[in-house]
Formats: structure tokens, C-alpha cells, sequence
């Protein structure tokens, strides 16, 4: 008898954050959250000066912005599901993140080399993007089978918060950068590099590959199985509702250069703009997270989706003060935190344990493709017909959007509940 408890407590998570008991998440999620705090500040870094560098450095327009920026969130889209359908059917997720993250490193090493080719930007940006795209959904899975069913949004919100610091560490360190050596982005791009590939050591040295909610082994996961998710209720409806809010979702690089152009502040500050928006995520990922597993996880997501209108708002005025700019950006990252970790969390929940990589990762995709999609538009009609007239229609597509989701994710839930 003895045996057996002694057994079962083998199989349980090592806890973390004993106090409150609301808190409690593995040392695994603590770890991947590290991983990812090292991995942001590489990445933010590069993202933060992307669109100084490309819009003020060498005079993109804001449909190139659009188009590239919406590239570096949807050239993951290719191998999204790959991977994810890889690191369940060979139960190696953390391999397939590890294959991921070192991608990522050697497409920031390859910046260095791009010069003054917006062309060759893109290119070495969809690389970054695709090893982006391998490595979050076995991560996310890794994080999800290593929490227990009750706690997904405040285990995610745990790991956000821990990442979203790498979101304003990396900026605060791309502007020193730049103060000291102003134009030397190539500087930038070098100690981005050096991060990545910290964070890649964090992964490989700490995180295990087994988490304790691991399924069994046992006859390998098909491809048919996996697809099969589009036919369940649960996960069906969830993707749907993802992908109607993510093409309504004006990307934050694209918001941050239409408030430059309300306040026209010195482009140099640009990267404090991700700052303020990082520290918001990251002040209010775990009480969000704790808050959805309380009350219900997609009130919370549409609150999330529902503070964008304050930046479309803001954006559709003809001038902005600073207290105006900072309140935009706190709620920037308010809807970062509603949405992010808990949108998994959800999914994480309706997924099998033999799926999970698989079905975050088609989930994730179809944000992706969604926000591509919302970037390059939202970009052309900025060139076309103007910021305001952009922002209007969005507006309008957003409210359309919430409208269309909400019954989709109630039915979704309840889907789950009967199912």
C-alpha cells in the first residue's frame, strides 16, 4: 500500500510558489519561463528596432512594414502544426522546442549580415519566425502536460509574466544600446544573438523532456487522429472564434508607429513604447491567469480582445498627449495578458494529452495566418486611404468579430462540459 502512494506521489508536479495555494506550478513551467524571458530579450530586442530601422532608417512604407511585420507572426504558420504533430507522435517535445530555439538563434546571428536589404530583413525574419514556429507549440505543451487541468491559465500566466520581462528587458536594452552608439543596429543585432542562444542553454540544461502528465507509451499518434481535432465541437468552435478575432487585430508595431505619428516623438524612444506595454503584460499575466481559472477563461479573452478598441480609439484622434499614450499602451498590455496565455490555457483544456503540441499548434496557426492576414491589410488601406479611415474599419471588424465569437466559444465550453 505503501508502495502504491509512494508511487503516485512520484507522478505528482514539483511544485513551485508553495504560497498561495493558487500558485502553486511546476519547476518545469518556471524553467520554460526562463527559457523564454532569455529568448524574448533576443527577440524583442530585434523586434523593438525593426520598425525604426526599416520605416525611419531606410524609408519603408507602412504597407512594407505591415507586410513584414505580419511575416514575423505568420511565417510560423508553415511549420506550426509539423512540429507540433512531430513532438506528439514521438513524444519528444522538448527536442522539436530545442530544434526550434537554435533556429531562432542563427537567424539573429544571420541579421548581422542582412545590411540595408529590406528584401534580405524579410527573408532572415521569416527564418527567425519559422524556428518560432517549431518550437512554441511542443513548449506549450510542455507547460500544459506539466500543470493540472485547474490551474492552465495561471500556469500560463506564470510563464507569460516570466517571458513578457524578456519583452521589456529587450527594448530597455536595444535603447541603451543605441543611446550609447546611436545607428549601430548592427550592435543590436549581435547581443540579440548572445541571448538566444542563453536561452537555448537554459532548455537544454534544465527543462525535462517527461512531464508528469506525459501520455503513455503506446502505438504512434497518425496524422488522421491529429486532423481529426477539426471535427471536435470543442476545438472546432475554438478555432473558428481564434481566427475571426486575429484577423480583426491590428499588430502592436503597427499601433506604436501610428501613435508616433499622433505625438512625433523621437524615434530613438520607439523601443520604450514595448517597454511600458511589457511591463503591464507582465504585472497583470498571473493575476489574469488566476482570475480566468476562477471565473471562467473566456470572459476574460474577450474582455482582452474588447481593450483594443481603446488603441483604435486612440489612434482615430486627430492628436494624443503622453498620459493619452501611456493609458493606450497599459491597455495594449492588459488585452496581451487577457488573451496570450489564456487562449491556450483554453485550448490546453479541451485538448487530449496525446494532442496537445498538435492541437496548440494548429491553433496557433490559425492566429497566425490570421494576424498575416490583418497586418498586410491594415497596412494597405493605412497607404490607401489613410490611418483614421484603417482604424475605422477595423473598429468595425473588431465589434463584428466579438459578436461572432462569443456564442462560438460558449458553445465551444459548452461542448467540453458534455463531452
Amino acid at each position: 500500500m505503501y508502495q502504491v502512494e509512494a508511487s503516485k506521489a512520484l507522478l505528482k508536479p514539483r511544485l513551485w510558489f508553495r504560497r498561495p495555494e493558487s500558485l502553486r506550478v511546476s519547476r518545469n513551467v518556471i524553467m520554460l519561463g526562463f527559457t523564454s524571458m532569455l529568448t524574448d530579450i533576443s527577440s524583442e530586442m530585434v523586434a523593438t528596432i525593426l520598425p525604426i530601422y526599416l520605416v525611419f532608417s531606410l524609408g519603408a512604407s507602412p504597407l512594407a512594414l505591415g507586410a513584414i511585420d505580419g511575416t514575423y507572426g505568420g511565417a510560423a504558420a508553415v511549420v506550426q502544426v509539423l512540429a507540433g504533430f512531430t513532438s506528439d507522435r514521438f513524444r519528444r517535445h522538448k527536442q522539436v522546442a530545442e530544434a526550434g530555439y537554435g533556429i531562432s538563434a542563427v537567424g539573429k546571428m544571420a541579421l548581422v549580415a542582412a545590411g540595408n536589404s529590406i528584401g534580405g530583413i524579410g527573408a532572415i525574419v521569416a527564418f527567425d519566425r519559422i524556428g518560432k514556429g517549431i518550437r512554441t507549440a511542443p513548449r506549450d505543451a510542455l507547460i500544459s502536460l506539466s500543470s493540472t487541468k485547474d490551474n492552465l491559465a495561471t500556469s500560463f500566466g506564470v510563464h507569460r509574466a516570466l517571458d513578457s520581462a524578456g519583452a521589456f528587458l529587450g527594448p530597455l536594452a536595444a535603447f541603451g544600446i543605441l543611446l550609447a552608439a546611436p545607428a549601430r543596429f548592427d550592435a543590436v543585432f549581435f547581443v540579440s544573438t548572445l541571448f538566444a542562444f542563453l536561452g537555448l542553454a537554459v532548455l537544454v540544461l534544465t527543462v525535462h523532456g517527461k512531464p508528469w502528465r506525459a501520455p503513455r507509451e503506446g502505438k504512434p499518434l497518425s496524422l488522421r487522429k491529429a486532423f481529426g481535432l477539426v471535427k471536435d465541437p470543442r476545438f472546432a468552435l475554438l478555432l473558428a472564434a481564434a481566427g475571426v478575432l486575429s484577423l480583426t487585430s491590428v499588430s502592436d508595431a503597427l499601433i506604436y508607429v501610428g501613435l508616433q505619428r499622433k505625438i512625433d516623438f523621437d524615434p530613438a524612444v520607439f523601443p520604450l513604447l514595448y517597454v511600458v506595454t511589457a511591463v503591464a503584460f507582465m504585472a497583470l499575466a498571473i493575476p489574469v491567469g488566476r482570475l480566468a481559472d476562477r471565473i471562467g477563461r473566456v470572459p476574460v479573452l474577450l474582455t482582452g480582445f474588447a481593450l483594443l478598441f481603446v488603441c483604435y480609439g486612440a489612434l482615430m484622434l486627430n492628436s494624443l498627449n503622453y498620459v493619452g499614450l501611456v493609458l493606450v499602451l497599459l491597455a495594449l498590455g492588459a488585452y496581451f495578458a487577457c488573451s496570450e496565455g489564456v487562449l491556450t490555457a483554453i485550448a490546453g483544456a479541451a485538448l487530449p494529452d496525446d494532442l496537445q503540441a498538435s492541437g496548440i499548434g494548429m491553433l496557433i496557426t490559425v492566429v497566425s495566418v490570421g494576424n498575416l492576414v490583418s497586418s498586410i491589410a491594415f497596412g494597405a488601406l493605412w497607404v490607401t486611404v489613410g490611418l483614421q479611415h484603417a482604424v475605422i474599419v477595423f473598429a468595425i471588424g473588431l465589434a463584428v468579430a466579438l459578436a461572432v465569437a462569443a456564442p462560438l466559444l460558449v458553445r465551444s465550453q459548452r461542448s467540453a462540459l458534455h463531452g
